[in-house]
């Protein structure tokens, strides 16, 4: 095995990880996620297009795209290809899709639903073997049964149907050579390999670790033969080799030879449809800001957090001090809340979407906010009779993902937010790719009080997500900021701070994405540490917050533009990179 050096240093969450054993003694539990304010930072500028993603490899190879003349669409599924190569625990054509595209030459706002979906056999209890037991989450989120119908690629493939400018077998060219002849591991892939040394007993992982089940060293170079194969009979093809009964058949009895099989069938590839859905949108900070709609959760909940942020004047407190600390985990407990009961997919539920974000409803929410204390319990709010309200019942786990930020030279931009769920989805590989374990999306009690919750699985559905690709407008009514993250729950408020970093406190890109981040949409108040901790710990726990410190992976990727041109950046808690021209 030949040894590269990575160019890169240490994602951020890599060295934050570093020093956090030393720092958790008695007197130190709790760390910062709101340190003093830092000084700007440039991020990376561009006059004519621009990519950030969560891989360097990723976001050259959509710029490359940009470069011979392609457009966003085109830059999308280029990076897709390549991050499903080199950042495979992440995302890949066995997953699913939100996109956001705004076409400059119609001034038009789509979204594209490209979710996986349940399969038409699935049980009503996903959770119970053959004879009712309850099978354990951890063992049950790593089978066939979590495995779901993969969106990806059909949905790229009708964007590029309809938008796309260059050849579909040209956007695979970059991501088959790094398949095949091999590239370095990069430094989060190394850190998640670092987290599961359980991989190193599956054989279709074997090749990422060592004899002594340890995860190669960064910079080792890595192939994926068997991935190159299929890239390369889906640019020759088209997407709809994949969903062709002979790899549809391949894929199911993978799914089906595994612990606990799965339902999915050849038939369930074929029925597969893009939902287009319309967008979400609030106005906050002075712009029209953008996000995915249901089961898109996480649109729903940066929308509503940030036009509470709005209404709190959080641009009245500096960065970093305890009053806008305070004010990010009220807004975020209370979007929580309503997410977690009112967010479904609504081809089966109705969601109140329009009344959760309509003014009134909003400014009642902002009202239950106390400037001086935390709430003692923060419950959904009250929607009108006749729309539907059902039981409130959790997911089973935070699932990683990646994001694509674009804006190309035609002044096109596309929020793309793409995963496979867990890292590593459901340890199922066939073909190269690895499958998701999306169903695990799905509330883990489907009945509640006598009454299915709106997250209950059911045939052909698709789960609530807390993905959240976002687009600011500005006066000029073209995007402003295209932003979105990977992170699980943690997306949504990794999301928010950034847009409050730019929007409320001025902040550049860089500055707004590097923040230490703080957040409550992981079922607990979050701050990740930074050089006041202790002092902001102790504050917000004489207002009745209960923070707890974590690792706060939630990679954003973000662009911005002005008069000068385009500014982005790519989060170094992973391994982001922003390019342009």
């Amino acid at each position: 095995m030949s040894i590269k050096t990575d160019p890169r240093a240490l994602p951020l969450s890599l060295r934050r990880r570093a020093g956090l054993s030393a720092m958790f003694g008695a007197s130190a539990l709790l760390l910062s996620a709101c340190a003093a304010p830092m000084p700007p930072k440039t991020p990376t500028t561009a006059q004519n297009y621009m990519v950030a993603t969560a891989n360097p490899m990723a976001s050259h190879a959509a710029s490359d795209i940009l470069a011979r003349g392609g457009n966003a669409v085109d830059a999308a599924i280029a990076g897709q290809m390549v991050l499903a190569v080199v950042e495979p625990q992440a995302s890949g054509l066995g997953g699913g899709s939100a996109i956001l595209f705004w076409e400059k030459q119609t001034g038009q706002l789509s979204f594209y639903d490209g979710l996986a979906s349940a399969p038409a056999s699935i049980p009503q209890d996903y959770t119970k073997d053959a004879q009712g037991r309850q099978i354990p989450h951890a063992v049950l989120e790593r089978t066939g049964r979590v495995v779901a119908i993969p969106g990806t690629l059909r949905t790229l493939a009708l964007l590029h149907k309809r938008y796309g400018k260059l050849p579909w077998a040209d956007l695979f060219t970059q991501a088959i050579t790094t398949a095949r002849n091999g590239f370095a591991m990069p430094g989060y892939l190394h850190l998640v390999l670092t987290e599961r040394p359980d991989l190193a007993k599956l054989p279709d992982f074997a090749s990422y670790f060592d004899a002594e089940h340890k995860p190669l060293p960064r910079g080792t170079l890595l192939h994926n033969s068997a991935l190159a194969d299929t890239l390369t009979t889906i640019a020759q093809n088209g997407a709809e080799a994949f969903y062709a009964p002979e790899n549809a058949k391949r894929i199911a009895q993978a799914v089906a030879q595994a612990p606990y099989p799965g339902h999915i069938t050849p038939e369930d590839f074929a029925a597969y449809k893009v939902r287009e859905r319309t967008p979400l949108c609030v106005h906050a900070f002075g712009r029209r800001i953008c996000s995915a709609a249901p089961p898109v959760a996480g649109g729903l909940a940066v929308l509503q957090q940030l036009a509470l942020l709005d209404r709190m004047q959080i641009g009245r407190y500096q960065p970093g001090s305890v009053q806008a600390a305070h004010l990010l985990l009220e807004a975020s407990r209370l979007a929580e809340a309503d997410r977690r009961k009112y967010a479904a997919d609504p081809d089966f539920v109705p969601v109140a979407t329009t009344y959760l974000l309509s003014t009134g409803y909003l400014d009642s929410r902002a009202k239950e906010i106390n400037l001086n204390s935390a709430a003692i319990k923060v419950v959904p709010g009250v929607i009108p009779a006749g729309q539907t309200a059902l039981p409130v019942s959790d997911a089973m786990t935070v699932p990683a993902t990646t994001h694509l930020s674009i804006h190309d030279s035609f002044g096109n931009a596309l929020s793309f937010t793409t995963t496979i769920n867990l890292n590593f989805g459901a340890d199922i590989v066939v073909n190269g790719m690895v499958l998701n374990d999306a169903i695990t999306n799905f509330a883990t009690r489907p009945v509640v009080d006598g009454q299915r919750v709106a997250n209950a699985i059911a045939p052909g559905k698709r789960p609530i997500t807390t993905m959240a690709p976002t687009i600011v407008f500005g006066a000029d009514n073209a995007p402003e900021v295209i932003i979105g993250a990977g992170g699980g729950a943690r997306i949504i408020d990794s999301v928010v701070q950034s847009l409050v970093g730019y929007l409320a406190w001025g902040q550049n890109i860089r500055t707004a994405i590097e923040q230490p981040r703080i957040g409550a949409q992981n079922r607990a108040e979050e701050l990740e540490h930074g050089t006041s901790a202790a002092n902001l710990a102790a504050a917000l726990r004489k207002m009745g917050h209960t923070p707890k410190s974590a690792v706060m992976n939630a990679a954003v990727q973000g662009i911005t533009r002005n008069a000068s041109g385009l500014e982005g950046w790519g989060d170094p808690h992973r391994d982001g990179v922003a390019v342009g021209h």
